[in-house]
């Protein structure tokens, strides 16, 4: 038996009942049988999953990990046990560009950079499952004008819709951590045009989230040569009670008068920076 290891932010799934339930909460579409399983560790959700008729692949980062799924499942193949970090990994080469979904007790100590890196990669990935630490889930989720409301609510909502779908006491791992735990659906939305620039939409969604408390005209003015383009009482603002279609509409305003050109990499990058 393999002990949880710190360094991976590792709790393991023991109770059987709500392995059975998370195995089975995924939408799939007919036609797309691909999913990955990112954090299997010993395999508790795994042996579910293989009795699916599904496209099943593992990615795990731990080689002792790696070591028990390919001596308990006969049924993952080489092949569909990849021995990397999910976040080293091109998303596009795991199906060979085809479409898929993604399960998962995340390890919490990545687990908001694991929503990150599927946003970039918004276009093969249709929904996703997921374990999270029960704080971090409540703000990919949250709603505007919630205190939890931030970066990774924004820029998730921007692409997904999520559903929380359970919620997880620590007696359910080994070892138990020291928060609630809870799962998450996110459901790629029908529409994912931002019609906006996406780079620039980033980057004032962090930014104004950066300065949580200023009003939007105090933080956007930077980027105006005239003080009037955020004249409009909208400008008064703070970001939390910001919706995603309004972080779009500023993003086109701003675009129309920026008087420099703003980097991603300045403030965090898609997969860095404040989660808000």
């Amino acid at each position: 038996m393999y002990k949880a290891k710190k360094s991976y932010g590792q709790h393991f799934l023991v109770n059987e009942g709500t392995a059975a339930k998370i195995a089975g909460l995924l939408i799939r579409e007919e036609a797309i049988k691909n999913v990955l399983e990112v954090g299997p560790g010993q395999g508790m959700l795994t042996k579910y999953l293989v009795k699916q008729d599904i496209n099943l692949k593992v990615i795990e980062a731990d080689s002792d990990m790696v070591e028990s799924l390919k001596l308990n499942f006969v049924e993952l193949t080489d092949e569909n046990i990849i021995f990397l970090d999910f976040l080293k990994a091109n998303l596009s080469k795991v199906f060979n560009g085809e479409q898929f979904y993604i399960i998962g007790n995340f390890p919490y100590n990545i687990s908001s950079q694991i929503v990150f890196k599927m946003i970039n990669a918004y276009h093969l990935v249709p929904e996703m499952v997921g374990m999270f630490q029960r704080e971090v889930a409540d703000r990919i989720i949250a709603p505007p004008g919630s205190k939890t409301y931030g970066v990774i609510s924004v820029l998730t909502q921007a692409f997904y819709d999520g559903t929380m779908l359970l919620k997880i006491p620590p007696g359910a791992f080994n070892p138990p951590p020291k928060v609630n735990s809870a799962v998450i659906r996110l459901k790629r939305k029908a529409n994912t045009e931002l019609n906006c620039d996406p780079k620039l939409f980033r980057i004032l969604v962090k930014i104004t989230f950066g300065q949580r408390r200023k009003m939007l005209r105090n933080t956007l003015k930077q980027f105006v040569s005239d003080p009037e383009v955020l004249s409009d009482e909208f400008y008064n603002k703070r970001p939390e009670q910001m919706s995603v279609q309004d972080f779009i509409n500023i993003t086109n305003h701003i675009a129309k008068h920026k008087n420099n050109e703003l980097r991603d990499e300045d403030h965090g990058g898609p997969q860095g920076g404040d989660e808000g």
